[in-house]
């Protein structure tokens, strides 16, 4: 079975807003092996986006453990978070969140400025990052001057350019066509089948569908997960020498 790459246990995060809380999250456990393709689905408001920032370490729980490559998250200062978050996630959100200055091969090589990474890596990383993804022609143009495709593009090259072990993406074809759409998933699927460990928050079943993995949220808590559901079906009865895959 492959490592466990990210482990929660009993993971409460909780908004108080004046007098009022909402759990956001409620006593979440959850293990996801390196190499999973994940989809996380459920109604607004059911804790699909902060179980994501808790995850990529965003957000810190107000209870429970958070456990990433073997690090646990929960003890670590704001400093070493940066660094881990940094070096090892990637983020690909519904709103680019591009810089509108930056042209696109700034956008992309800003992790490792950021990261303090040389002038010749960052321009050599950068260039065959605009030549995998189709943006080679595009490496001088600001955010403005692009189509929602190619700003997609352009977040999921910075979101990799660190060659992270992990992405989560939040809704990444939420403001694109069905097609365009597409294209970006194919994209992130290609990354997954390199190895990279792949979660994605989405609303739309056909979406949903693409994943290895399905996990349902309602109310904070996780009340459905099919590849948990696969795996006990097949232990049922499993007296007889075999072996069992996890999809």
């Amino acid at each position: 079975m492959s490592q466990t790459q990210v482990e929660l246990a009993a993971i409460r995060r909780v908004f108080r807003l004046g007098d009022s809380e909402v759990h956001a999250l409620r006593d979440v456990d959850l293990r996801i092996a390196a190499g999973e393709y994940v989809a996380v689905m459920g109604p607004s408001g059911s804790g699909k986006s902060t179980l994501l920032n808790i995850i990529g370490l965003l957000d810190r729980p107000d209870a429970g453990r958070l456990r990433l490559e073997g690090h646990d998250a929960t003890t670590l200062t704001a400093q070493q978070l940066a660094h881990l978050r940094s070096r090892r996630i990637g983020f690909v959100f519904q709103s680019f969140h591009l810089v509108p200055r930056l042209s696109a091969a700034e956008n992309i090589a800003l992790p490792m400025v950021l990261a303090g990474l040389g002038a010749r890596e960052r321009a050599a990383r950068v260039a065959e990052a605009l030549r995998s993804f189709g943006l080679h022609d595009r490496a001088a143009h600001k955010p403005d001057e692009l189509s929602g495709g190619q700003r997609q593009r352009v977040a999921i090259a910075r979101a990799t350019i660190m060659a992270p072990a992990l992405i989560l993406a939040d809704e990444p074809t939420g403001n694109l066509d069905r097609a365009t759409g597409d294209d970006v998933l194919h994209l992130l699927e290609g990354l997954n089948a390199g190895g990279v460990t792949l979660i994605v928050v989405t609303h739309d079943p056909q979406i949903g569908a693409r994943a290895r993995r399905r996990l349902s949220m309602q109310d904070g808590a996780i009340v459905g997960d099919t590849a948990a559901d696969r795996l006990a079906t097949a232990c049922v009865g499993a007296t007889a020498p075999a072996q069992g895959a996890r999809g």
